[in-house]
């Protein structure tokens, strides 16, 4: 009887010693192996893993793209140039959005698809230029807490008309520019098209009515006119200062009464040289706080 006990005791002591070392092996795998704040899978680099962009709809805020799980996405102002502004302890609130070899969902065109590689060597899903983000507040699939944050954060959406960036102003001259059309340094928040690309105003412009370009277009290329249709706004304006008039025989869409338009030297999105051309305060970005043009 003694015999089979010790022999038992050992046979215990032998499994317990395989259970550590399992434990143990588990212990040994990447400190960012596991999952992100959404429950999803992260590949090492921290980057959430889903199983594609989705399109759902929300009670408040339309269609919104998600991931495959039907998390919420996000676009972030700072990122207008199409690289990503959010890092480090941003990344903790705002875990980066990556799936791979995105296919376009219905209805969106896949060109307006892509990916991106990081600063910090990560891959990133873009849409219409726009990095894509998390919510680390977004505890449900049916939670888009992170809409409006900052003013800088917008849930991502394929129907946007216009968006909002947040950048440093640098006019052609190279001078930095704020707000007011004036010398100076300091991020502005200000309106773009969907792509992040600038647009302004056109200081003689009466209410809804576009005085700057001929008839016959001949200098509509150097300020084009920003042709749209009125689709959706970003949640920190609201749908009915978005106007659309008829300008030269174009779709020209207006802001709290001022037509708006791109400029020609801008190549790139993010770029803001229009705001000294030809002199600072003749062809303004626009804000928020943009005073209405009335009637």
């Amino acid at each position: 009887m003694l015999v089979i006990l010790k022999r038992n005791l050992a046979l215990i002591s032998l499994a317990g010693l395989m259970v550590f070392a399992s434990c143990s092996k588990n212990n040994d795998a990447p400190e960012d192996a596991g999952k992100d704040p959404y429950g999803n899978p992260v590949t090492p680099g921290g980057t959430a893993a889903s199983s594609g962009l989705q399109l759902a709809t929300s009670t408040t805020f339309g269609s919104v793209f998600t991931d495959g799980n039907g998390k919420a996405l996000y676009a972030f102002a700072i990122d207008a140039n199409g690289t990503s502004g959010c890092v480090d302890g941003c990344l903790l609130a705002w875990p980066v959005y990556y799936a791979g070899n995105e296919t376009a969902p219905a209805g969106v065109a896949a060109t307006d698809i892509a990916t991106i590689t990081r600063a910090d060597g990560r891959k990133q899903t873009t849409y219409k230029g726009w990095p894509l983000y998390y919510y680390s507040g977004d505890a449900t699939k049916a939670d888009i807490k992170g809409d409006g944050v900052g003013g800088t954060w917008f849930v991502a959406k394929p129907d946007y008309s216009v968006m909002f960036a947040k950048t440093q102003l640098v006019g052609r001259d190279t001078k930095n520019y704020t707000a007011e059309g004036v010398e100076g340094t300091g991020e502005t928040v200000y309106l773009t098209d969907a792509a992040g690309k600038t647009l302004y105003a056109y200081a003689p412009d009466t209410f809804n009515v576009n005085t700057y370009t001929e008839a016959d277009l001949s200098n509509n290329a150097l300020w084009p006119i920003f042709e749209s249709e009125i689709l959706n706004v970003p949640s920190i304006i609201k749908k009915d200062v978005i106007v659309q008039i008829t300008a030269a025989g174009k779709k020209q869409l207006t802001y709290k009464g001022h037509p708006l338009y791109y400029f020609g030297g801008d190549a790139k999105r993010g770029e803001t040289k229009g705001v000294s051309v030809p002199a600072p305060g003749v062809w303004p970005i626009l804000t928020v706080n943009t005073p209405a043009l009335t009637k």
